[in-house]
């Protein structure tokens, strides 16, 4: 049965991969890598089109304000800012390989108090566990962060990163559009909460199977982490400033690599200042159920798939740069339409237009990232990527819903929308 079974794996993969056939055969020694990497994104699908759809949804339902939905999204943002330079010198020491591994583990282990939580706790006690859990699993996250992207870099040769990233992006969009359909098919037919214990079970398969497959991700060779140098002096004080400096590696921002950084930073921020308004609006204003939710959630990602199967064709046509730029442009429709969205028919306009957009940043934009890194010294690199990013992810997270209050959530949509469309326009202009 596992041999069946096994081949029924390799048999489903190749059909899939036939729209994917790249103009040149993978090399030998790749095929393998390149398998788990697939089988790796199919898994986190179904834990994104379960557990990620459907959490803050959950929580919105148990009673949640837009502040505590800004609390969840903002968790893990604090717990990496704090940890983000000790993760990086952490995986400085050791292979990347196993930090990475051992990090999904023991985040995505967290998971699985998910569906327990109704057995314990009240309605508003579980909004507060779950963000408690939020903060918890984000420590070992930040290492999984951190890490995968600089195993992608190693295990993945560069002229290799935008097929692989489009088979990603389309295995991925393929799996969360089974899995939001049926989960929201399952909430629909099933009492609350018993449903989402059931959604939130199958999502921690998702992960824990998810963190199976990357630990057979291994690079074929390892470039080596350029060694952080020491400095003397005769001034003790000078001393331990110059080797702060080192630690951190400040030397990155007065380098080229500060302009990537900012305009990653503004992307984000847009990004999720939007992001703590949409449950929210979808529950309290435009009453959307969870089957129609999970719906456009499946529609979402329907585009994702389709422009994942023209992506690396688009990338190779246009550059890492312009296709993120032009992506994070036209993410701002799906604020802006958010608004207008009180019918089935615009819900679901709305959802095709926002994963269209999702489809090409994502196709292009870790690998435009890792366009402006050095080879030898990703993780320092990638550590001031991440710290940025997540300075951006708390203050858009917490930043959101105070804004919402303010203006309101449409007018709150309209001006993430519009800050969305010119964080686009910066990419391409400067970037």
């Amino acid at each position: 049965m596992t041999k069946i079974g096994y081949n029924l794996m390799q048999n489903l993969f190749a059909t899939l991969l036939r729209p994917f056939r790249p103009s040149r055969p993978v090399p030998e020694e790749y095929r393998a890598i390149f398998q788990h990497l697939y089988r790796d994104i199919s898994w986190f699908g179904v834990l994104n089109g379960s557990i990620l759809a459907f959490l803050t949804v959950y929580a919105t339902r148990l009673g949640a304000t837009s502040g505590q939905i800004g609390f969840i999204g903002a968790a893990p943002a604090v717990v990496a800012l704090i940890f983000t330079f000790a993760a990086r010198r952490w995986l400085e020491k050791r292979s990347v390989h196993q930090g990475v591994f051992w990090g999904s583990l023991l985040h995505r282990g967290f998971y699985l108090l998910l569906p327990l939580l109704p057995f314990f706790f009240d309605n508003q006690t579980q909004v507060w566990v779950i963000i408690g859990v939020t903060l918890l699993m984000s420590v070992p996250a930040v290492v999984l962060n951190i890490g995968f992207n600089a195993l992608f870099a190693e295990a993945v040769p560069v002229e290799w990163r935008s097929y692989v990233s489009g088979v990603r992006n389309a295995f991925f969009s393929l799996t969360t559009i089974v899995s939001t359909i049926v989960c929201g098919q399952l909430l629909e037919n099933m009492a609350f909460p018993v449903g989402y214990q059931v959604v939130f079970a199958i999502g921690f398969v998702g992960a824990a199977m998810s963190s199976v497959e990357l630990w057979f991700v291994r690079p074929k060779e390892t470039i080596p982490v350029r060694p952080v140098t020491t400095t003397q002096s005769g001034n003790p004080r000078s001393g331990v400033f110059l080797n702060l400096k080192q630690s951190l590696r400040v030397d990155i921002l007065g380098g080229p690599f500060r302009r990537t950084l900012l305009l990653f930073f503004f992307f984000h921020l847009f990004q999720y200042l939007a992001i703590p308004i949409f449950p929210i609006y979808m529950v309290n204003t435009l009453k959307l159920s969870d089957q129609v939710i999970g719906l456009g959630n499946g529609l979402f990602y329907v585009t994702v798939f389709i422009g994942s199967l023209f992506g690396s064709r688009m990338v190779g046509r246009w550059g890492n740069q312009k296709m993120t730029g032009a992506g994070v442009a036209l993410l701002c429709f799906y604020p802006i339409l958010l608004i207008f969205s009180k019918t089935l028919l615009m819900f679901s306009i709305t959802s095709l237009a926002g994963g269209l957009a999702w489809s090409i940043v994502n196709v292009a934009y870790i690998n435009y990232l890792l366009e402006k890194v050095p080879a030898e010294d990703k993780p320092a690199y990638l550590a001031w990527y991440h710290l940025l990013a997540n300075g951006a992810i708390l203050i858009g997270s917490l930043g959101g819903p105070v804004v919402g209050e303010a203006v309101g959530l449409v007018g709150a949509l309209l001006i993430f929308g519009i800050g969305r469309f010119f964080a686009g326009v910066a990419i391409l202009r400067w970037g």
